[in-house]
């Protein structure tokens, strides 16, 4: 028994009509309890391969093993969470009523959603909003929604796309705070953002892809002590300074 999380092997995507794989032969491991940054310019393939991961879309070739393991989505779906860039809430709905229609897709009973969901509401500094409609809120108040919707279910793997853009400081803090708790009781977190500062404090171990291939990973400090740069640097270093579209 391994503590892989996450195993790729051999991945490719080519979407219909292109000339060209989005993803080249990804290579990758993940480890249980990681903080994983997944990294790299617009166009990279980023979202692409956390859509694969999420069974979201299907791969060209290639294999994902989740505790090496090949998941179906449908098994897979109801072990992780996934937060992405845009909001993925009922605006017309309050944020209990949204946790409940999320709540019930992952099968928890009516008792542990509503328990749930005043413990993650309150932790996220929206309890005394929980019966007021979402579309209402502020930037930094949806983030928090969206995340909340992406850990009702305690999900082992948790991946984030883009968490905290758009957000003041006081909700970027505590939205990492709460994903460093969850990551130390035992969550595995895979992470992509444009914020290059948060995503060298947060993760633990990252890989840099670009033109669909992974072009390093490592261990973040390491990676970082070896090029004697910050992780801004690195990404410029080994993708160059082009405009990316």
């Amino acid at each position: 028994m391994t503590d892989n999380c996450i195993k790729i092997e051999r991945l490719t995507k080519r979407y219909p009509g292109e000339s060209k794989d989005t993803l080249c032969g990804i290579d990758l491991t993940i480890r249980e309890k990681d903080k994983f940054g997944i990294l790299g310019p617009n166009g990279a393939g980023k979202t692409t391969l956390i859509s694969i991961l999420c069974g979201i879309i299907e791969a060209s070739t290639g294999h994902v093993y989740y505790w090496d393991q090949v998941q179906t989505p449908k098994v897979i779906q109801q072990k992780i969470g996934f937060v992405p860039q845009e909001y993925a809430f009922y605006g017309e709905l309050t944020p209990m009523q949204n946790l409940e229609y999320f709540g019930a897709m992952y099968k928890l009973t009516a008792a542990e959603i509503k328990e749930k969901s005043i413990e993650i509401l309150t932790r996220l500094g929206l309890g005394d909003v929980k019966n007021k409609k979402v579309r209402a809120f502020s930037g930094g108040m949806k983030r928090r929604m969206n995340l909340a919707i992406g850990i009702i279910h305690d999900p082992a793997i948790l991946f984030l796309d883009e968490p905290t853009v758009g957000v003041d400081v006081q909700s970027k803090m505590a939205i990492m705070k709460l994903l460093e708790e969850l990551n130390q009781k035992g969550t595995t977190v895979i992470y992509t953002s444009h914020h290059l500062d948060e995503a060298e404090e947060f993760c633990n171990h990252i890989a840099l892809i670009d033109h669909g291939t992974i072009i390093t990973e490592g261990n973040t400090s390491e990676l970082l002590k070896e090029h004697a740069v910050d992780l801004k640097g690195l990404l410029i270093n080994l993708t160059g300074e082009s405009y990316r579209d």
